[in-house]
């Protein structure tokens, strides 16, 4: 019985993605190909990392504007708040994608040369043109917008989780309301919003390959390239579709743990 239930409890599906990633790690060292390829797509590294990391910090950043704007003591605030959550996240993030960067951004420059149009006039600075919108900011902007919806939902479950005894106590000793949230709210919420906080990391990782549509050149588009030009479509994407594992699970494992590290600091 004890070795069944030892044998049960092992995490199979980790071993078998161990063995299929040990596997691709091996023909990427001895096969000349898929050396190449890993090679190839390792340029689009940096910049899946670097869309992802700039897009999840900008949508963190609104996601918790937009979710203490829900709690305001004006309802316009409130109604505009739910408003932009419940429309952003009823519109694929691929449809968001496109529209910015080839309806927002334009109209983004268009507002830029009216905004400032006294100091293009006099000389002072250059009237902004639609292609000085570099696609990858397109990208981040993009991104940024359709997760802080997603990440506003996250941080607007873990305050209210918060006993609002413990509120009403900070009100009675004069706090303010950002004295209450700093030293009351924050660190009591941030404890239940890491764990989601980090999962929709995870998934950005895995949407940004969207933004290969817009010709950023990430791992998936370097992917795309690479395996139109030499007709390597199966060694070409078991790459791509390695990389992304590595970092997604990787990830997924690190978040786990600190999921656990958290319970463990709960009961004590």
């Amino acid at each position: 019985m004890i070795k069944k239930r030892s044998l049960s409890t092992l995490p199979w599906w980790l071993l078998f993605t161990v063995i299929i990633g040990l596997l691709l790690s091996w023909n990427i060292v001895s096969d000349e190909n898929y050396a190449q390829i890993f090679n190839t797509l390792s340029k689009g590294l940096w910049t899946t990392i670097s869309v992802t990391l700039i897009a999840f910090s900008l949508a963190t950043l609104a996601g918790l504007f937009v979710a203490l704007a829900g709690f305001s003591r004006f309802a316009i605030v409130r109604q505009i708040a739910t408003f932009y959550v419940e429309i952003i996240r009823g519109i694929p993030v691929l449809v968001i994608l496109f529209y910015i960067a080839f309806v927002g951004a334009p109209e983004i420059i268009k507002f830029y040369n009216w905004a400032l149009q006294g100091f293009i006039e006099n000389g002072l600075i250059s009237a902004a043109r639609t292609r000085d919108f570099n696609m990858v900011w397109r990208a981040i902007l993009a991104l940024s917008i359709s997760y802080s919806a997603f990440l506003a939902e996250v941080f607007r479950a873990g305050i209210q989780e918060i006993d609002k005894g413990q509120i009403e106590a900070g009100k009675a000793l004069g706090l303010s309301g950002w004295q209450r949230f700093r030293f009351i709210i924050f660190p009591q919420a941030i404890k239940k919003i890491l764990p989601p906080l980090g999962n929709d990391f995870v998934a950005m990782i895995k949407d940004s390959a969207l933004v290969s549509v817009l010709g950023v050149q990430d791992i998936t588009q370097m992917g795309k390239v690479y395996s139109a030009s030499t007709f390597q479509f199966f060694e070409t994407y078991n790459v791509v579709a390695f990389m992304y594992l590595v970092l997604t699970l990787s990830l997924s494992l690190t978040i786990r743990g600190l999921e656990g590290y958290l319970r463990r600091n709960e009961k004590h």
